[in-house]
């Protein structure tokens, strides 16, 4: 019987004639051979054709993968993409100096004809890739492409606008595919990923109530870059119904990712003694995401059913070098209590003690101390150092230099812990060496009261007492008396003398 095989029917032949054992035993070419040559001689050449005999497999998958079929289109794929990457490698290197998108223009000859696979079928051929050697970028934009093919609605508006909170539907299989294309994204300190894909598919893992090590190693990914992010990033709409309108746990666990990134930056540094600090990435990282978050608080104080613990934990979980000026804070809290004006006055107490009025401008000390929102003692606070700030304006001195001034003489941004450590070393140095000179200078002061001392004792003789000796050596210097004591003593009588010798003696005891 004349037939033609095909990529769309090879799979099928192969399998039924392994199924009827069609071997070279019962006739020459049988139909085993015949599809082993086809797979071997045109199959495992094009990318193309691998790819539709996969597809092809997705029906019979335990048989086709049981013969062998699919780990010979899965490898010959990974060598075609391996191929092409050395080939071309010259080519590209115009595309790599470019961003995600210009490599991705690049790479469409095979990131398009995968992307019509099964997510397990697309696993081992990613997994085979990257065991080969497959670049990076090359991996991140085809994990992005299949995304964007396979989860229904990724990237559109009804996914990633904030103001939504109806729930959207999630099409069976979903997770599995979210959970299977996080695991396959390079090692968490790639930069590669654009941020808005990674917070794209956080939002996809939480409306498909993905697992755990699902969302934390997302929200890890993120939280190595937060610096990076927009506000509009955080404004993650809850699925819980009943909770506030944003995803407050979800960017509060970033933070608490980001801080430890930034402590363990700090403790692999050389020391407290480098140069780290001040002006460190780390730190400037810190201060960038300080201002983030009080903008993200501003934005989310509004909301009705935003719980005070969940807001008080945003606000306390960043430390307080992390804020140059409090007045992003301020504007937030003030926001908090005018859409939540039946909290109590240990509540409004609480939140305003992380307000630090030192760290208020002008504009916000003078609308503070008018704002009847804030508790009796915060309006006292303010103009407290309202006052400091008139009086170092009127001294010419600052009152405030001890906080807002570092070593240099310049002003300085808060400080970490480190840099704050290491100034009270500084400090510490200095104190010691001002010790020891007072020391020194003091055991000369000791010497000079010793010979002093037994000088006006060899003067006094014949039993008189210390303290006359001492009047008169005072009187002899002038000291009370000026230079015409001594001439006065002279002078005067015995008697007169020793009675106004006892008098000195007497107003010195």
């Amino acid at each position: 019987m004349n037939f033609e095989i095909t990529a769309e029917n090879v799979a099928h032949l192969h399998c039924a004639a392994q199924y009827l054992e069609m071997t070279e035993d019962y006739r020459d070419e049988n139909l085993i051979t015949r599809t082993e040559v086809y797979l071997n001689e045109v199959v495992a050449q094009s990318l193309e054709k691998c790819v539709q005999v996969l597809c092809s497999c997705e029906t019979m998958l335990p048989v086709a993968d049981h013969v062998g079929i699919v780990d010979k289109c899965v490898d010959a794929i990974a060598k075609n993409a391996c191929k092409e990457q050395l080939v071309a490698g010259l080519s590209r290197l115009e595309c790599d100096s470019g961003p995600i998108d210009a490599k991705g223009r690049c790479l469409e000859w095979w990131i398009e004809d995968l992307s019509v696979l099964t997510i397990d079928l697309y696993q081992r051929i990613i997994s085979v890739m990257v065991s080969r050697g497959i670049r990076q970028d090359s991996v991140i934009a085809s994990v992005m492409h299949y995304a964007q093919t396979s989860l229904k609605g990724i990237g559109k508006s009804q996914i990633w606008n904030p103001a939504r909170t109806t729930p959207v539907t999630v099409e069976a299989g979903q997770r599995v595919i979210v959970e299977t294309l996080v695991n396959l994204l390079p090692n968490e300190k790639s930069s590669l990923i654009p941020i808005d894909f990674l917070f794209g598919m956080l939002r996809m893992a939480i409306m498909v109530d993905s697992s755990l090590a699902c969302r934390l190693a997302l929200e890890r990914r993120i939280a190595g870059r937060l610096e990076m992010v927009s506000l509009d990033d955080l404004l993650i709409p809850s699925v819980q119904t009943g909770d506030s309108l944003f995803d407050v746990d979800t960017i509060h666990r970033i933070l608490v990712h980001f801080l430890q990134i930034i402590e363990q930056a700090e403790d692999d540094d050389c020391g407290y003694e480098s140069d780290g600090g001040i002006g460190s990435p780390s730190h400037g990282s810190l201060l960038k995401v300080g201002r983030l978050i009080d903008a993200y608080l501003a934005e989310i104080a509004p909301d009705p059913y935003l719980s005070f613990h969940k807001f008080v934990g945003m606000i306390e979980v960043l430390p307080d070098y992390a804020r140059v000026i409090d007045d992003g804070l301020y504007r937030a809290v003030d926001i908090y209590l005018k859409a939540h004006p039946i909290l109590t006055e240990h509540e409004r107490k609480k939140i305003c003690k992380f307000i630090d009025c030192e760290k208020l401008s002008q504009e916000a000390c003078n609308h503070a101390a008018q704002n009847d929102r804030l508790p009796a003692h915060m309006a006292v606070r303010v103009l407290y150092f309202e006052q400091l700030r008139l009086k170092s304006a009127i001294t010419g001195t600052s009152a405030l230099s001890g906080y807002m001034m570092g070593s240099s003489g310049a002003p300085s941004a808060a400080m970490s812990p480190r840099d704050t450590y290491a100034a009270l070393r500084r400090e510490n140095r200095d104190l010691k060496l001002e010790i020891s000179r007072m020391r020194v200078r003091l055991s000369d002061l000791e010497k000079e009261q010793v010979c002093m001392k037994q000088g006006m004792m060899d003067k006094s003789g014949n039993g008189k007492t210390f303290l006359t000796s001492i009047s008169r050596g005072i009187g002899k210097f002038g000291i009370f008396g000026g230079p015409t004591a001594g001439k006065q003593h002279k002078n005067g009588t015995g008697r007169k003398s020793r009675s106004s010798s006892r008098r000195r003696g007497y107003s010195l005891s």
